[in-house]
């Protein structure tokens, strides 16, 4: 009997957390996450989505010419949009940005694009992204550490701040172009 008991806790316990996207989507979080109202920002990188509301290796055009104008991969604006809303336009957080790339207001401004128009919006994002690129002399991860903590934050900590969310933020978008490049057999 106790040998039956015993088994019973064998296993560890899992959980998953599905995120349920507004155009049909599903998103599993297989591992840890932090569950705050309206996100789910796991610890780890996240499992593959279970549904993708693209078809593989479909991209839309406005996610394409925006790279192309930032000289940057496509799959690279794709994965940060996809981190940050999901591709949704019109998505506001709770610090206030704005759209598919996350812009906030001030930054949009300065780059000079509407946060609300979807094309503006890519277009933004990539240029912002592109100037932390050089910022940071090409190291992709401390310029996607600055696209969500600031470059203030990883200025200070001299590399990715030991913030839970921006490490999440780093490997789930590092993790999601590591995907796409094992999609496309790179």
């Amino acid at each position: 009997m106790a040998l039956i008991a015993g088994g019973a806790f064998a296993a560890p316990a899992r959980a998953q957390v599905l995120e349920l996207a507004g155009a049909g989507g599903v998103t599993v979080y297989d591992g840890p996450a932090v569950t705050t109202r309206g996100e789910v920002t796991p610890i780890a990188p996240p499992s593959p989505p279970a549904v993708i509301m693209r078809r593989a290796g479909a991209r839309s055009p406005v996610v394409d010419a925006a790279a192309q104008a930032a000289a940057l991969s496509p799959d690279l604006v794709e994965a940060v949009a996809w981190r940050e809303s999901r591709g949704r336009a019109g998505l506001v957080s709770r610090a206030g940005a704005l759209g598919e790339m996350q812009l906030m207001p001030g930054t949009a401004r300065d780059l000079g694009v509407d946060p609300r128009d979807t094309r503006q919006n890519y277009r933004g994002g990539a240029a912002y992204l592109q100037g932390l690129l050089r910022r940071y002399h090409g190291d992709l991860q401390l310029a996607l550490a600055a696209y969500n903590a600031g470059p203030r934050a990883v200025d200070r900590y001299k590399g990715v701040p030991p913030f839970p969310e921006t490490q999440a933020y780093v490997a789930a978008v590092m993790d999601r172009l590591s995907r796409r490049a094992d999609d496309l057999g790179e």
